[in-house]
């Protein structure tokens, strides 16, 4: 047997099959979270300057009005008068969460105006209006 004492060569190819392997696995982690992460029904939510974020009471439940005027409680579609029943219900479940109201921006205010009534109804402390921050002031569509 003989060894090649003389040649010093480095290999310097990359090993990619670990890096594939948590690339994949990145990727199915995020395909599997992502769904999740969109909690309702999927509206359009109106831009504002100053947005806070919920700071108590746990995981809130989602009041979404859309733009066609229909009211959804989570992802369960509910008629307009049937609306502080099925908060007092959801309430009862989950008592001290918070409500979350996404409204779609293109939907009318009257609309939007009845369903907070209804909310009024039941007896929540407060709702909180979802929409969505903008960076700064070239965000607001028309400026330039």
């Amino acid at each position: 047997m003989s060894m090649d004492v003389g040649s010093k060569k480095v290999k310097s190819d990359i090993n990619v099959t670990p890096l594939v392997d948590v690339v994949l696995v990145l990727l199915i982690i995020f395909m599997v979270i992502t769904p999740l992460l969109q909690r309702g029904k999927p509206v359009t939510l109106p831009d504002a300057k100053l947005v806070s974020e919920l700071k108590s009471g746990g995981d809130p439940i989602i009041l979404s009005v859309t733009r066609d005027g229909k009211a959804f409680i989570e992802k369960e579609e509910v008629k307009r008068e049937d609306i502080a029943p099925a908060l007092e219900n959801q309430m009862l479940k989950q008592p001290g969460v918070p409500i979350m109201f996404k409204g779609d921006r293109d939907t009318d205010y009257k609309v939007i105006r009845e369903v907070i009534l209804e909310v009024t109804k039941t007896r929540v402390m407060g709702v909180s209006l979802a929409a969505t921050q903008l960076k700064d002031e070239g965000d607001v569509k028309g400026a330039k």
